[in-house]
């Protein structure tokens, strides 16, 4: 007879016994879990973006990366990765400010990130006459100041640069130099423009901005396809409408110059440019 005092060990799917944890299944649920945070952040919070063309110089150079905030002009489908059209229209929408940088899904295929600068409200009329900004029939003020000077590297070589535009600092390295100067927006807002000379797009007819949209422009005023030309993929994105705003740049958290060779890790710390490094907007 068994003793009174010990009791069987209980089995396998008897009451009280701990079920069997499934190692790949708490990983995957993991994983799942994680997505959908990041998910929710990149929509919502802050989402990382990277420069890929010169429209944005001199704020902006090839190899910046930026953080931009995602809550400033509401929310839309393109606000979400892949523009997943989980959000009809536009909820909690709000005007930009002018002078904002904002990332947009460019037209006419909203498929294309892009980042430029807001010139033009909804009700606004904008004019280009001999690369200086009319804004509602007002001359934006625009005053020369130092030449911008960028180092020749592998993200901007001379190609990208100009034969006519190629000169060299005082310790004889290759640079790239623009005329520069600075445009002031009714308000105060304040950034630096370069012109390299007259262009088509240095003299336009009158633009007015309709309801629901906003006319950006880059800061590189003769290296841009913004608002000053019609939507066609590939070129100019026309009037952008306030839906395809994903968000407003807030701060530079990356910049590299190109240089810099994935299996050679000590030329990822030469190729930074740790200046740019935390430039707000």
């Amino acid at each position: 007879m068994a003793d009174a005092d010990t009791a069987p060990a209980p089995t396998s799917g008897q009451p009280g016994t701990p079920a069997k944890r499934s190692e790949p299944r708490d990983t995957l649920v993991f994983l799942l879990k994680l997505a959908i945070i990041v998910f929710v952040f990149r929509s919502f919070v802050f989402s990382p973006f990277s420069i890929p063309s010169e429209s944005m110089l001199p704020r902006l150079l090839i190899g910046d990366y930026l953080f931009i905030s995602k809550w400033n002009y509401g929310y839309s489908r393109h606000s979400l990765p892949w523009s997943v059209p989980l959000i009809p229209g536009r909820i909690f929408g709000r005007l930009p400010a002018r002078g904002d940088v904002v990332v947009f899904k460019a037209p006419p295929s909203a498929r294309q990130d892009y980042i430029k600068r807001v010139i033009g409200l909804p009700g606004d009329t904008i004019q280009m006459r001999g690369g200086q900004v009319i804004l509602n029939g007002t001359p934006v003020p625009k005053v020369r100041v130092g030449d911008f000077t960028l180092p020749l590297s592998a993200n901007y070589d001379a190609q990208r640069c100009g034969a006519e535009y190629q000169d060299s600092d005082a310790g004889g390295r290759p640079i790239c130099r623009y005329r520069q100067y600075r445009e002031t927006l009714p308000g105060g807002r304040s950034y630096r423009v370069l012109d390299r000379g007259q262009t088509i797009a240095d003299d336009t007819g009158v633009f007015t901005v309709p309801a629901g949209r906003v006319f950006l422009m880059g800061d590189n005023r003769d290296n841009s396809e913004d608002s000053r030309f019609p939507a066609m993929e590939g070129g100019g994105i026309g009037m952008v409408p306030l839906e395809n705003l994903e968000g407003k740049a807030v701060v530079s958290f990356w910049s590299t110059d190109g240089s810099a060779q994935w299996l050679l890790p000590w030329t990822w710390v030469s190729a930074a440019r740790w200046s740019r490094i935390g430039e707000g907007f």
